[in-house]
C-alpha cells in the first residue's frame, strides 16, 4: 500500500508560497496537522502538469498536494464523512465492514476518523503496512467552534481528539496529514488553534500575479468580455483588481461575457470597489473623492505637512512616513472631509472601517481578521476609523461583552504597530474625544502625527469660510460685505455649521428671491450654534493637548487656551 508521497511535485515552483511552506513542514516531519485560515473559500490556481486550472481549495489539496496519497477522507457538518480517494483500501477496515454507514454528527464523525487513524497506526507497527492518509475538515469552525468559557464537555472532547491527531505518537509516526479549513482563527476552538504541534498557514488574498494568470485562463472561456483588456496583457488589470478574490473576478468576467459586454482596461479599477465591498460583507467602504487639499479651507500648516508626507510616499521614501494620523477637534470641524481631500490628493484607496462589531461570540474578531487580509492585499492605502474612541475597544474588557473589547483592542494594537506596514498602510483615526482612546493606541509607532482641527478663530476667518461655501453654490458675496456683517459672524464657527448656513442662504435666495447678502444677514441674525459653548471649548482644549506639533495650533489658542 505504501507509495512515495515525499517525491517533490514537478510543479513546486508554480505553487503559491503558502503551499510550499506547508509542503516543507510535512516532508521534514515538522508538522502533520495544518490549520488553513484566511482566504479559504476563494478559487485557487491549480498548477497541474497539463496546464493551470481554477478550482477550490479542496481541489488544490486533492490534486496538487496529495495526488499520491492512498486514502483521502473529508468531513463537514453538511455532508458527513466522505471518501475522496482510496475507497477500496478504506473498505478493508473491519469496523467499516460492520458499520458501512458513515456518520454525519460531529462527535461520531471525529471519533470514527480517529479510530481509523489509530487502526492504520497499529497496522504499521505490527505488520509494517503503511497507508498514507489525508484528511480534510471543511468549515472546521463549525465542527469545533470557539465557545465562551469552554464549558461544553462534548465540544472539548471533540477538540481534544482533533488535537491528538497532531500529538499522539502512534499517529505522528505514520504518514498522516490533516487539514483544518477555517476562514478565521478566532472562530476555531482555542485548544486546537493553540496546539504548538499544528502549523497555522494563512492563505492571503490573491496577489496581482495570480489575478493576471486567472484572467488569462478566463479569457479562453470568456473571449468577448476580455477582448479589449487583453490587448496589452492582463498585468495592468490585475494591479487594478488587487484586493478582490479570484471568485469575484471570475463572477464578474462570466457575467460580462453572458451580457456580451466588453471590459475596457480602465473599467477594473471602477468595478473593484463593488467587488471588494461585496467580498467583505459590508465591513468596509471605499472612499472615492475628486477633492484635494486645495479644496480644504484654511489649515495651511497642516496641509503643508500632509503634502510633504504624500510627496515622500510617492517617491518611495518611507522612513519618515508616519504609521498613522489622529485627527481630533470639536464636532463639525471637518475631520471626515479632510480625509476625503487627503484621498484625492494622494490618489490611493481609502478604506473606511464600518461597524465590525457583532453580537455573536468570535464574529467581531473574525471580521477584523477579514479586514486585515484585505488591507494587506491592497498595497498602499489609508485606513480611516471614524469615531475611533468608540470603535477601537479598550485594554480592559467590560464584564458585559465576554472580553470582546479587550480582544479587539489587542488585535488593533498589534496590527497598527506592525512595522512591515510602514509605507503600505497608513491609519487615520478621527475623534472629537481623543481622551477616550487608549493611550497605547495613539502612542508614537502607531499614531505618529496628531493633527488638531479647530473652528474659526476670528470673525474674518468665519466670514471667509462662509464666502467660500456660498461661492460653491454660485452665490457671490463681496469681500466688502464683511464690514457690515462682522459683528454678526458667530465665534468659533465650524465648517459643518458654516455648511448648514450656506445651504440656508441658498434656500432663501431661491425661495424668497433675496440677494445673497440679504439672505446671509437673515441667517446670521437667527443663528444658534449646534454645539453648546461649554462642549465646544472642552473639545478645543482636548485637541490642543493632543497636538503632536504646536505649529498646528493657532496662535490665539497657544497664548490663551479656550
Amino acid at each position: 500500500m505504501e507509495t512515495d508521497v515525499n517525491q517533490p511535485a514537478p510543479v513546486t515552483d508554480a505553487m503559491p508560497s503558502w503551499s510550499r511552506k506547508l509542503k516543507l513542514l510535512y516532508e521534514s516531519n515538522a508538522a502533520n496537522q495544518f490549520i488553513l485560515h484566511g482566504n479559504v473559500g476563494d478559487r485557487v490556481l491549480l498548477p497541474l502538469p497539463g496546464g493551470p486550472e481554477l478550482g477550490s481549495l479542496t481541489d488544490f489539496l486533492l490534486r496538487v498536494l496529495m495526488p499520491r496519497f492512498d486514502v483521502i477522507l473529508s468531513y463537514d457538518v453538511g455532508n458527513g464523512v466522505r471518501v475522496e480517494k482510496g475507497g477500496k483500501i478504506f473498505g478493508e477496515w473491519p469496523h467499516i465492514k460492520d458499520n458501512p454507514q458513515l456518520p454525519r454528527p460531529p462527535n461520531a464523525a471525529i471519533e470514527t476518523l480517529t479510530h481509523y487513524f489509530r487502526y492504520c497506526g497499529n497496522l504499521a507497527r505490527l505488520k509494517g503496512e503503511r497507508v498514507h492518509i489525508g484528511c480534510i475538515l471543511r468549515a472546521a469552525d463549525l465542527i469545533a467552534p470557539a465557545l465562551p468559557g469552554g464549558l461544553s464537555y462534548d465540544l472539548n472532547a471533540l477538540a481534544l481528539q482533533i488535537r491528538d491527531w497532531a500529538t499522539e505518537t502512534i499517529l505522528t509516526e505514520q504518514p498522516l496529514a490533516t487539514f483544518l479549513l477555517s476562514e478565521n482563527l478566532n472562530d476555531l476552538h482555542p485548544y486546537i488553534v493553540n496546539n504548538s504541534r499544528a502549523a497555522r498557514i494563512a492563505l492571503p488574498l490573491p496577489p496581482p500575479v495570480e489575478i493576471e494568470q486567472s484572467l488569462a485562463l478566463l479569457a479562453r472561456a470568456c473571449p468577448d468580455a476580455l477582448a479589449d483588456a487583453s490587448a496589452g496583457g492582463f498585468a495592468p488589470a490585475a494591479r487594478q483588481l488587487a484586493g478582490a478574490t479570484l471568485a469575484s473576478v471570475e463572477g464578474l468576467v462570466k457575467t460580462k461575457q453572458y451580457e456580451r459586454v466588453k471590459l475596457a482596461p480602465n473599467d477594473f479599477a471602477r468595478l473593484k470597489k463593488d467587488l471588494v465591498e461585496k467580498d467583505c460583507g459590508g465591513l468596509i467602504d471605499f472612499i472615492e473623492s475628486s477633492d484635494t487639499l486645495d479644496n480644504l479651507y484654511g489649515q495651511e500648516k497642516i496641509k503643508t505637512w500632509l503634502r510633504q508626507d504624500i510627496a515622500l510616499w510617492q517617491k518611495g521614501d518611507i522612513e519618515a512616513l508616519p504609521m498613522g494620523y489622529l485627527l481630533c477637534g470639536p464636532v463639525g470641524t471637518g475631520k471626515t472631509y479632510m480625509v476625503r481631500c487627503l484621498a484625492g490628493q494622494a490618489g490611493v484607496p481609502v478604506v473606511k472601517l464600518k461597524n465590525f462589531r457583532d453580537k455573536w461570540v468570535g464574529s467581531s474578531e473574525g471580521n477584523l481578521e477579514k479586514i486585515f487580509r484585505l488591507l494587506h492585499a491592497l498595497g498602499r492605502c489609508y485606513v480611516f476609523i471614524d469615531e475611533a474612541d468608540q470603535a477601537l475597544g479598550k485594554r480592559e474588557a467590560g464584564s458585559g461583552d465576554s472580553g470582546v473589547s479587550g480582544r479587539l483592542y489587542s488585535m488593533m494594537a498589534e496590527e497598527m504597530s506592525n512595522t512591515q506596514n510602514r509605507g503600505r498602510i497608513i491609519w487615520i483615526l478621527a475623534s472629537s474625544r481623543p481622551d477616550l482612546i487608549e493611550v497605547d493606541l495613539k502612542r508614537p509607532g502607531r499614531v505618529d502625527v496628531k493633527i488638531p482641527i479647530f473652528p474659526s478663530t476670528t470673525p474674518a476667518e468665519g466670514f471667509a469660510l462662509l464666502r467660500a461655501l456660498c461661492r460653491r453654490r454660485k452665490l457671490d458675496i463681496a469681500e466688502t460685505d464683511f464690514a457690515t456683517l462682522e459683528n454678526m459672524i458667530p465665534p468659533l464657527l465650524t465648517p459643518g455649521a458654516a455648511e448648514t448656513l450656506a445651504v440656508k442662504v441658498y434656500r432663501l435666495v431661491r425661495v424668497e428671491s433675496k440677494t445673497p447678502q440679504e439672505a446671509l444677514r437673515d441667517c446670521l441674525a437667527g443663528y444658534q450654534s449646534p454645539v453648546p459653548a461649554d462642549v465646544m471649548l472642552f473639545q478645543i482644549q482636548l485637541a490642543i493637548r493632543e497636538a503632536s506639533d504646536l505649529d498646528f495650533v493657532p496662535e490665539i489658542f497657544r497664548k490663551k487656551p479656550a
